[in-house]
This record gives C-alpha cells, sequence and structure tokens, in this order.
C-alpha cells in the first residue's frame, strides 16, 4: 500500500474540533490514510464569531486549524496563517487564516468552495469539510433548568451541564460529510471538548445516523483533562455516557485512553484553573462492552497535549486490522 494509490487508502473520517483534533491529525497525515475531517461550525466566540456574525458565513477557526495541521506547508507559513493581530481597531483579535478564509468565500461565492480551494492552495493532505453549510446555534440545559446559549457561553455559565441542543434542531449536514462516512472504513471521534465541539456535530441527526449506519470500525479518543465548565468530574464512562443520552446509541467499538502518569507538578498547574486527569473506570467500560487502547499519549510542553505520533500509531493499527477483518 503506497500513498500514491490513493483510492487503495483505507478511508478514515475524523469528526470533532478544537485543539485536540488539530494535534491528532498531524500525526495521522502521516499514515497512509485517506482522510477526511469534519469539522464543528458552532463556535461563536472570538474572530470566528465576528466573521460569523458580520459576514454570514460559518466560523473559520477550527477549520483554519484542522486545514493548517493537515497542510504540507513550511512551519514559518503555518505560523503566519495562525498570527492574530494585537493592534488595530478593526483587525484586533483576528488570525490572518481566517481571513483568508472570509476572502475565499467571498472570491469563490461559497465557504465549502472556498476552503477546498485553500486545501489545494496549501497541499492540504486529505479533505476538510463543516458539519453544515447552514448556521448552527449551540445551546445548553443547564441542571437548574437555565438555558445558556452560545458555544462560547456555556463552559463560563458556571453549572452542571444537563443536555446540549442545536437550533435549528432540524439542520441539514453537509451531502459530502454524509457520503464520506458511509464510505469510511474507520470513523474517530474526539478529542476535543465534549459539549461544544464534539456533541454539536453529533447533534445533526443525519450525520449521527450515519455514523451508526456505517460498516466502519468506530473509535472514540478520550481527552485527557477534564475542561472546567463543562466535564468537572468526569471519568472516561462519563464522556461516553453523555454521548449514548444525546444520540440514543452506542456509537463505539474501540476507546483509546491514557495511561500515562501525568507529573504532580502539571496536575497542580491544571488543578489551580480547575482540571484534573481523567478517570479511566476500566472495569466500567470493558462492563457496556468497549475495547480499550490504553498508552501513555501525554506529552508536556506549555500544555498538555496527545502525543500525536504514538495516537496515530494506536489509531492506524486499529484501522489496519479492521481492513485485515473486512478481507
Amino acid at each position: 500500500m503506497t500513498l500514491e494509490r490513493h483510492e487503495e487508502l483505507p478511508k478514515i473520517v475524523v469528526i470533532g474540533g478544537g485543539t485536540g483534533l488539530s494535534v491528532m491529525l498531524r500525526g495521522l497525515k502521516e499514515k497512509p490514510l485517506a482522510i477526511t475531517a469534519i469539522v464543528t461550525v458552532a463556535d461563536d466566540g472570538g474572530s470566528s464569531g465576528i466573521l460569523r456574525t458580520e459576514l454570514q458565513m460559518p466560523p473559520p477557526g477550527d477549520i483554519r486549524n484542522v486545514l493548517i495541521s493537515l497542510a504540507d506547508v513550511e512551519p514559518l507559513l503555518a505560523q503566519m496563517l495562525q498570527h492574530r493581530f494585537s493592534a488595530g481597531s478593526a483587525l484586533a483579535g483576528h488570525s490572518l487564516g481566517n481571513l483568508i478564509l472570509a476572502a475565499m468565500k467571498e472570491i469563490t461565492g461559497d465557504f465549502v468552495t472556498g476552503v477546498k480551494e485553500m486545501s489545494r492552495v496549501f497541499a492540504v493532505r486529505g479533505r476538510v469539510l463543516p458539519a453544515s453549510d447552514q448556521e448552527i446555534v449551540l445551546k445548553a440545559e443547564m441542571a437548574d433548568g437555565t438555558i445558556v446559549e452560545g458555544e462560547s457561553s456555556i463552559p463560563k455559565a458556571g453549572g452542571k451541564i444537563k443536555r446540549v441542543f442545536i437550533e435549528p434542531p432540524d439542520v441539514s449536514p453537509l451531502a459530502e460529510a454524509v457520503e464520506a462516512i458511509r464510505e469510511a472504513d474507520a470513523i474517530l471521534i474526539g478529542p476535543g471538548s465534549l459539549f461544544t465541539s464534539i456533541l454539536p456535530n453529533l447533534l445533526v441527526k443525519e450525520l449521527a445516523d450515519a455514523i451508526m449506519a456505517a460498516e466502519a470500525v468506530k473509535i472514540f479518543v478520550c481527552n485527557v483533562m477534564t475542561q472546567p465548565g463543562e466535564t468537572d468530574d468526569y471519568s472516561v464512562g462519563d464522556h461516553l455516557r453523555a454521548i449514548y443520552e444525546h444520540v440514543g446509541h452506542h456509537l463505539f467499538d474501540y476507546v483509546i485512553v491514557n495511561n500515562g502518569e501525568i507529573p504532580p507538578q502539571v496536575q497542580h498547574k491544571y488543578a489551580e484553573k480547575g482540571a484534573k486527569a481523567v478517570h479511566v473506570d476500566m472495569e466500567e467500560l470493558t462492563r457496556r462492552g468497549y475495547k480499550v487502547v490504553a498508552d501513555r499519549l501525554v506529552l508536556f510542553r506549555t500544555y498538555l497535549r496527545h502525543d500525536a505520533e504514538r495516537l496515530s500509531h494506536h489509531i492506524y493499527q486499529l484501522v489496519e486490522s479492521w481492513m485485515v477483518r473486512k478481507r
């Protein structure tokens, strides 16, 4: 199997948003896989939120991060695309990559076409698709019954999230995204913010239905740390339970978790912000029928991140084993 014979590569669909997804894709793009990334369009904060409101376009931030992670460009160019202006009343807070995506949307007349053209220009290894080309508003019902509107507002609400939902509830997914899921050999969800990056994609009913119907190996990559305001005190099983409660079905065959020790000084740094390591409740996971892949999957620089190389190795092994069984 070679990268040149693209039609023979296993087709993997990666669904999510946020930093965790981008980190993982940097590792996966080095594997002989045909990658399609389906990215959430619920973001309403910062530069993405401003462009979404002023230009009536899907929020570009998560799309930008995924494009850059899959692009075959020099580090300086990637740095330039991520550059965020700090001065100027109109430019402050905007990243150059977001502005380029906004320009491509106006040049081509369509956001999805603009993403495709930007992918071509930056030699992106794979396809990047928004979950939908319609405007989606994410809302959360908190445990006390209050409703919080907006992806960026939900983690700041300071309460326990009971459920999230989207408006309009009957939003249509991008047809290409549904087709990619139907044709996939593997479907990978996570890592990322559970309620604001992962679940918004699964709340698009046709996407969730396509995932359930797909004859693919389905893998969940769990976050390493809990997220304050979203998953306080959550175990791996709690993450999966939340997905089940929103979708109504068990989606995954495999769950990939970190079992590497996190240094005490790093734990302390995260504890100051209200985060801690996600507990791996192994007995509960196996009781519920999940196959668990556990390994030391973290790197620590300024922040904890998944070890993209080690994580992509495990993912590729699962995909290879599935392809052998399919034959």
